[in-house]
Order: C-alpha cells, then sequence, then structure tokens
C-alpha cells in the first residue's frame, strides 16, 4: 500500500465513530473513491454489509448511527407507534427483542444488513396533512443532537391507535393508552386536528373516555374530524370495535 493510501486509511478509521455504518457517498467525502474501497474490503480493512454501505471490519452496528444512514434514504423514515412509546417508558409487555416500528412516507425496504441485527417493520404511513419536510412532533429522540428522528409521544400514541384492526391488538392498545396520563392536551389537539383517520380520532377520545385521562377532559369533540353521526364499525382480532362519534 501507497503511503497515501495509508494516510487515507488511518484517517478514514480515526474518524469513524464506533458502531456507525458509512455510506461510499460518506467515504468519497473522505476522500476514498468506489475503487479504493473495494481495495479496503479485499484487504480485510473494511466490511461490506451491502451495496455501497461499509462499517469497520468486527464492528458492532449500533442502532442509532444506523437508523440515522436509514433516514437519510427513505423520506419521513422515524421510529413511530408502539416503539416510540416504549422509548418514552411506555409500555407493557416487555419483550425480550421487541420488533422496532418504523413510518415512513415513501415506500421501501428496510435492508437486510439492519433487519438481521435490529428486528424491525417499515410501514408507509401518511397518517397526518403534513409535509414530508415538516412532519407535526417528530424530532431528534430527546432532542439530542445526532439522535435518530422518533415521534413524539402523543403523535405515537395515534400511530398505535391506528394500527388497530390491522396489526395492533384493540386490548393492548388500550393498556398502553391507560399509562399515556401525562399527554400534552394542546399537542393532541393539533395533531388530531390534522389526523386523516376518522377511525384514530374516534378511538383516541373514546379511550381517553373510557380510562379517565386528563387530556381527554381538555379535548372538544365538536372542533376535530369525528365524521358523521353514525357509529364507526370495525372487526378486530379482539372482536367487534365500535366507535361512537
Amino acid at each position: 500500500m501507497t503511503t497515501i493510501q495509508k494516510s487515507k486509511l488511518n484517517t478514514l478509521l480515526s474518524s469513524w465513530a464506533p458502531g456507525a455504518p458509512m455510506t461510499s457517498e460518506d467515504l468519497a467525502a473522505r476522500g476514498v473513491s468506489a475503487d479504493l474501497a473495494v481495495h479496503y474490503v479485499r484487504a480485510g480493512w473494511l466490511t461490506r454489509l451491502a451495496r455501497g454501505v461499509f462499517c469497520r471490519p468486527n464492528d458492532t452496528l449500533a442502532l442509532h448511527p444506523s437508523l440515522l444512514l436509514l433516514q437519510r434514504r427513505l423520506t419521513g423514515l422515524h421510529v413511530g407507534g408502539k416503539s416510540a412509546l416504549d422509548w418514552y417508558g411506555v409500555r407493557h409487555y416487555l419483550s425480550e427483542r421487541p420488533v422496532l416500528t418504523l413510518y415512513g412516507w415513501a415506500a421501501g425496504k428496510l435492508p437486510d444488513w439492519f433487519v438481521s441485527r435490529f428486528p424491525a417493520e417499515y410501514h408507509r404511513k401518511r397518517l397526518f396533512d403534513e409535509l414530508p419536510t415538516a412532519m407535526l412532533h417528530v424530532g431528534p429522540f430527546e432532542q439530542r443532537s445526532g439522535a435518530p428522528e422518533v415521534s413524539a409521544p402523543e403523535r405515537a400514541l395515534l400511530e398505535l391507535l391506528s394500527e388497530v384492526g390491522v396489526r395492533q391488538p384493540l386490548q393492548e392498545a388500550r393498556e398502553l393508552t391507560e399509562s399515556t396520563y401525562g399527554l400534552r392536551a394542546d399537542v393532541l389537539r393539533e395533531l388530531l386536528q390534522r389526523c386523516t383517520s376518522i377511525k384514530t380520532v374516534r378511538l383516541c377520545l373514546q379511550l381517553g373516555r373510557e380510562l379517565s385521562l386528563p387530556w381527554a377532559t381538555k379535548l372538544d369533540p365538536t372542533m376535530l374530524p369525528t365524521g358523521s353521526d353514525r357509529p364507526w364499525v370495525s372487526q378486530s382480532g379482539d372482536g367487534l370495535l365500535v366507535l361512537k362519534p
């Protein structure tokens, strides 16, 4: 290896955060061409995860930097629903290895190198009237620099409720909702006003009333998109679900 190549490799590895994957574009920005990256892989100085994605040899990938890479590739990708609630400490059933729930705007598939290390499922969801570049109440986890995008607890609850009757059992959703007494009513109101799913709006209001949650008393159903006066009926895994306006 030439002195220049050694210098590039040393500079690259010294600036490479442990547990973080890099793309070909990241390497190019550090002066490592595609051909040189191939040479590093063959020499064992880089590990190729997939086409255009690399990590340090013998490195254990970390979840947060891996999510940050995916967020650059899938528009609107964020941790949401039950996973986001779990990140904020709202949980009921503890799993040794829970499946990470990710949402986004674009149709797509999570790469094998990611799901083989972090069991996850990705769903394209447009639950709110918003722009993918300005999603409502989605931001870096705990406002930390370099943290992945995650739904605020209020949005996460609505994402969870939107899955009832599809992938989410009603009983578990009810039990998780029971632990959301600390939600901010003003944030929830804004999200409900922009929610495109009448079922989700009605279910949120109904569970909030049934469970006597503090935020429910601060929401005026007449100011929210609850649809017509007819009940909304759906068959869920827990039986028949009837939602009144």
